[in-house]
C-alpha cells in the first residue's frame, strides 16, 4: 500500500504543478564540481527525482553505537526498532586534521571507512561533516577567538596549517571506494551551521566575503587533489529573511544542496515555535531552492531523548509540512554523558517513549528507509 500510494502521488506531481516541486529539467541538475564521478551524478539526480517521491531518514553515527552497546556488527538503534536501516548516514571528518586515529566522537577512522562502505553497499547515503579545529588557536571548533576565520585564507597566518588539514581529509576520502574500487559519491557539509554563532567559521568571526572565499578554497583545493566524488550541502542555521539566508551563499557553482539544522529544546506539546520556524525557513529555503534549482535538506533535527512520545509523526512532520526536501538527519544516539549526566540520543531504541511513534512515521508513505532508497539504486543509470 505504502508504495502504491507514493507511486501514485508521484504521478500526480508529474502531471500537475505542485506547490514545491524539486527542478526536474535534467539540463540543470548537473553537480558544481564539473569533474565529478558518473556515479556522484547519478546520485545527485536519482536524489532530485526521489524528492518528489518522499524524504530520505538518516542518523548520525548510527551504525558505530547506539544507547547501551558500541560497535556490535550489523546493528543499530534505527534497525532495532524498525527492522530497517536509515537511508543516510551521517559520519564526521574531524580528527583527521591532528592525524588521530579516532574521530571527533571516538569512532577509528579504520572502522568508520568499514561502515561507509557497507551502508554504501547495501545502497545507502553517506554525508560527511566536519567540525575541525580552529586553525588559530589549535583549540576545538567551538573556539570563536576572533580573526579565527581570516587566518585559515590564503594569505593568512594559519593558511598552510589549513591546507594541511585538508590534505588529511583529501587523503582519507580518496580511501573510501566501493567493492570495484570506485570512489563512493557521497554528500559533503562543510563549515555547518555558519549563520550561528559557535563555531570558528560561524558569521560572528568573519565578513561574508570572507567566509566565501574559505568555502571556495576549501572546494577547489579537495578537487585539485582529486576529489571528485562530492555533492556540497550548504548548510545554515536560524535565519530570518532571504537575504540572510544567501548573505554568506558562495554561489550556485559552489554548492549543490541547500539546508538548515534546527532543533527542538521546548515541549511542543505547550510550544509551538520549532514548528512555525521551520517553516518560515523552509519557505524562504524553497524559494531560493526554485530560482537556482537546487534540492533541498533538513540537515540536522532532534528532541534530546525524545521526551514526547508522538514527536515523530506529530511534531517533525508538521515543521517539514508539504516541501519536498531531500533527507532530514537527527543527530547521535551517545547513550549516557557522564560530564553532563544525562542522556544524549536523538533516535529511539528499543522500549525509548517514541518507539511507537517512530514506527509509525517509518510507516508514512512519504518517509524513506534503506530499503526503499536500495530499490532506487541511487548509484546506476
Amino acid at each position: 500500500m505504502k508504495k502504491t500510494i507514493s507511486a501514485l502521488l508521484t504521478l500526480f506531481c508529474i502531471g500537475v504543478s505542485c506547490s514545491s516541486k524539486v527542478p526536474s529539467n535534467d539540463t540543470k541538475l548537473s553537480v558544481s564540481d564539473k569533474k565529478a564521478t558518473k556515479e556522484t551524478i547519478i546520485l545527485y539526480k536519482k536524489m532530485t527525482q526521489l524528492a518528489q517521491k518522499g524524504i530520505l531518514f538518516g542518523h548520525q553515527d548510527d551504525l558505530a553505537y547506539g544507547v547501551n552497546w558500541k560497535y556490535e556488527a550489523g546493528r543499530s538503534d534505527v534497525k532495532d526498532v524498525t527492522g530497517d536501516y536509515p537511508a543516510v548516514y551521517g559520519w564526521d571528518l574531524a580528527g583527521l586534521e591532528k592525524k588521530s586515529a579516532n574521530n571527533i566522537d571516538g569512532i577509528p577512522f579504520d572502522k568508520m571507512r568499514q561502515f561507509i562502505k557497507e551502508a554504501h553497499a547495501r545502497g545507502g547515503i553517506i554525508t560527511l561533516s566536519s567540525h575541525f579545529d580552529n586553525p588559530l588557536t589549535g583549540k576545538n571548533a567551538w573556539d570563536t577567538t576572533p580573526k579565527s576565520l581570516a587566518s585559515a585564507l590564503p594569505g593568512g597566518e594559519s593558511h598552510e596549517k589549513f591546507k594541511s588539514w585538508l590534505d588529511e581529509a583529501a587523503k582519507y576520502i580518496l580511501t573510501l571506494k566501493d567493492e570495484n574500487g570506485k570512489p563512493i559519491p557521497m554528500l559533503y557539509r562543510p563549515f555547518h551551521e555558519l549563520t550561528g554563532n559557535w563555531f570558528w567559521w560561524c558569521k560572528n568571526n568573519g565578513s561574508p566575503e570572507e567566509f566565501k572565499i574559505l568555502w571556495k578554497f576549501t572546494i577547489d583545493y579537495l578537487q585539485k587533489k582529486g576529489v571528485h566524488n562530492l555533492i556540497y550541502v550548504y548548510n545554515t542555521a536560524d535565519f530570518k529573511t532571504k537575504e540572510e539566508f544567501l548573505e554568506y551563499y558562495p554561489g550556485p557553482n559552489y554548492a549543490d544542496i541547500l539546508s538548515f539544522d534546527k532543533y527542538q529544546h521546548s515541549d511542543p506539546t505547550k510550544d509551538n515555535s520549532f514548528i512555525e520556524n521551520c517553516q518560515r525557513q523552509f519557505k524562504i529555503m524553497d524559494e531560493v531552492a526554485k530560482e537556482q534549482s537546487k534540492i533541498m535538506a533538513f540537515a540536522e533535527t532532534g528532541y534530546e531523548a525524545i521526551p514526547y512520545d508522538k514527536w515523530w509523526t506529530d511534531t517533525l512532520m508538521k515543521a517539514i509540512g508539504d516541501y519536498k526536501i531531500s533527507y532530514i538527519l537527527v543527530w547521535r544516539n551517545h547513550g549516557w554523558q557522564e560530564k553532563e549526566q544525562k542522556m544524549h540520543y536523538y533516535a529511539p531504541y528499543k522500549g525509548q517513549l517514541s518507539e511507537k511513534d517512530f514506527v509509525d512515521f517509518y510507516n508514512l508513505d512519504k518517509i524513506l528507509f534503506e530499503k526503499e532508497a536500495a530499490k532506487e539504486n541511487l548509484y546506476k543509470k
